[in-house]
């Protein structure tokens, strides 16, 4: 039964993926506090292994995401190299600042996060194409933002990504495209630090590589990789006004939760 509410939770998080480019992350993070919490994971580090065993699965799903968008020439290389370079310093950081905070404070953190989001995609608010891609110094500062924050919230960073090209001029499937892509560096750099700063950690469960939990990642990416190509191709066909108003009210719902859940125990 736990299997499969991981690859359930794999084909949702793969299909939001590639649909929005905004990251599975949103969805798989908040899944595994609550499973993880259900299996009697210690709350010292569930949260941590929540955020950890997301980055490692947003890894399977960039790579089948951003294929599909690369086909569709949906993808702004120029415009990823240079993003995808401070992307890194900041996903480094991120985990590192990650692992000095409570459980509690993190889903605190997590919950004003997608209640941000949820008010952003409910409501519509796009920031206007007024400006262009900044150069290649600019682009390394704003990746180095970006991957910071994704990394501290266990996402592919796409809630931040897409909407700051778009902002940029970058034409919106395109925006959609480099943000997937932009996905994997965070995911990479997230999953590799996370195992290192969970490496025998006393409280980890068995069958855990430092704060990534192996059998939530196998039973999610088994689904998310197929889902995520699905999603992409639907991005490309269909209006996504109704599903992202749905989306933002269960993002809603979430960032409640997990801030009352954190108020109880800080």
């Amino acid at each position: 039964m736990l299997l499969l509410s991981y690859l359930i939770l794999g084909a949702c998080a793969g299909l939001i993926a590639g649909l929005f480019g905004i990251g599975g992350g949103l969805i798989i993070v908040p899944v595994l506090v609550f499973s993880f919490g259900m299996q009697g994971m210690s709350p010292e580090v569930l949260t941590h292994v929540a955020v950890g065993t997301s980055l490692a699965t947003i890894v399977v799903t960039s790579l089948s995401s951003v294929r599909t968008h690369h086909l569709k020439q949906g993808v702004r290389w120029d415009v990823f190299k240079p993003l995808a370079v401070g992307i890194v310093v900041g996903a480094f950081l991120g985990v590192k600042t990650a692992a000095q905070l409570s459980g509690p404070v993190l889903q605190l953190l997590i919950g004003c996060f997608a209640i941000l989001i949820a008010i952003q995609m409910g409501l519509g608010l796009k920031p206007r194409p007024t400006r262009e891609v900044p150069k290649p110094f600019g682009l390394g500062v704003v990746g180095s933002f970006i991957g910071y924050g994704s990394a501290l919230f266990g996402i592919g960073g796409g809630s931040m990504t897409t909407p700051y090209l778009s902002w940029s001029n970058v034409r919106i499937q395109q925006a959609i495209g480099t943000s997937a892509a932009c996905g994997l560096p965070i995911a990479i750099t997230g999953a590799l630090v996370n195992i290192q700063q969970g490496w025998d950690h006393p409280a980890l469960m068995e069958w855990s590589l430092g704060y990534v939990y192996l059998p939530a990642f196998v039973g999610i990416v088994l689904t998310s990789a197929w889902f995520a190509r699905y999603g992409a191709r639907l991005a490309h066909a269909l209006p996504e006004r109704t599903l992202k108003r749905a989306f933002a009210v269960l993002l809603l719902l979430v960032g409640i939760r997990f801030l009352s859940t954190a108020l109880s125990t800080v």
